[in-house]
């Protein structure tokens, strides 16, 4: 299966993607598109929305369908996944951490080296358009990070080691991917529990954030 994978390198959806490849040990092209580039993502599938991943030489997007596409074994069963419970829960925790977390996050990173000057102000002026301005976010870096940890204190009675479970699980995934951008915020310290937990998920999923820089 010839695979080719265009992302953002701090997208939570991207990360998914990434570490679902890991897991199931494919090789892929990875394209990390600048942020101002508005032409490609709208040229293979008429949004300007990431991931998109180029299987067979055919472009799709969101997410959970990629994941699909990568579960050969249907595994995970996504489309039924999909219509459950707890994936609606699981979805409504993302979502209240999702808003904490790229408040905290955002201003950080766009100073990682998938930015250069012109994607950084790209990014920081729609980003801005939504969150207000980001010095005003950094400022706020107390409130947000106070609001994380609240949230990840109650998770780490969730983890049985993993997301509900004794066995690893696409729930890791999606709750890891979406914790990860964290790690680029200065100083900011996950419970234990937490930390270890992103460990174990990395090592399974052979995930490295910064794998395009370093190659």
């Amino acid at each position: 299966m010839e695979l080719k994978l265009y992302h953002y390198v701090h997208c939570p959806f991207c990360i998914r993607v990434r570490m679902a490849l890991g897991y199931f040990k494919l090789p892929y092209e990875s394209t990390v598109l600048p942020y101002d580039d508005e032409i490609t993502p709208v040229k293979l599938t008429g949004a300007k929305m990431l991931p998109i991943m180029e299987i067979k030489g055919k472009a799709h997007n969101e997410s959970l369908d990629i994941i699909e596409h990568l579960d050969q074994k249907n595994i995970w069963s996504i489309s039924n996944y999909k219509k459950g419970q707890a994936y609606n829960e699981l979805s409504h925790l993302l979502n209240r951490l999702g808003a904490n977390v790229h408040n905290l996050a955002m201003p950080y990173w766009i100073y990682t080296p998938e930015f250069d000057e012109n994607s950084r102000l790209y990014f920081q002026k729609k980003k801005e358009e939504k969150r207000g301005p980001f010095k005003n976010l950094v400022k706020k870096r107390e409130q947000f990070t106070q609001d994380i940890l609240k949230d990840l204190n109650e998770l780490s009675g969730e983890l049985k080691p993993f997301y509900h479970s004794e066995t690893f699980g696409l729930n890791d995934i999606l709750l890891a991917s979406h914790l990860w951008g964290l790690y680029i915020v200065p100083e900011f310290q996950f419970p234990e529990k937490i930390h270890h937990y992103l460990q174990q998920v990395k090592n399974i999923c052979h995930f490295d954030y910064h794998h395009d820089y370093w190659k």
